[in-house]
């Protein structure tokens, strides 16, 4: 489930709510109790990296990745088809 993030507009109080992404937005500010609360736009706050993925969405081969990823059967060491090394 994704973390939304809202502000009040009538008391700046700024919170961040586990939601799923179907349900209603929320209105009434916990700290006030009026109903002004507004959902922010914000990045996500994850990343992925370390072994398996790239830190770029579509990062090219280059031989060197591909040479370090076979064995000498040709079949990838990592045992996943077409599969480059990323830490090489």
């Amino acid at each position: 489930m994704p973390i939304y993030e809202y502000r009040c507009s009538a008391c700046g109080h700024e919170l961040e709510v586990l939601q799923k992404m179907n349900d209603d937005p929320l209105l009434d500010c916990p700290a006030c109790n009026k109903a002004e609360l507004q959902k922010l736009v914000s990045a996500a706050a994850f990343r992925l990296k370390g072994g398996g993925w790239y830190e770029t969405d579509f990062k090219t081969n280059t031989a060197k990745d591909e040479a370090a990823c076979n064995t000498d059967s040709g079949a990838p060491a990592c045992g996943t088809a077409g599969c480059p090394a990323v830490d090489v």
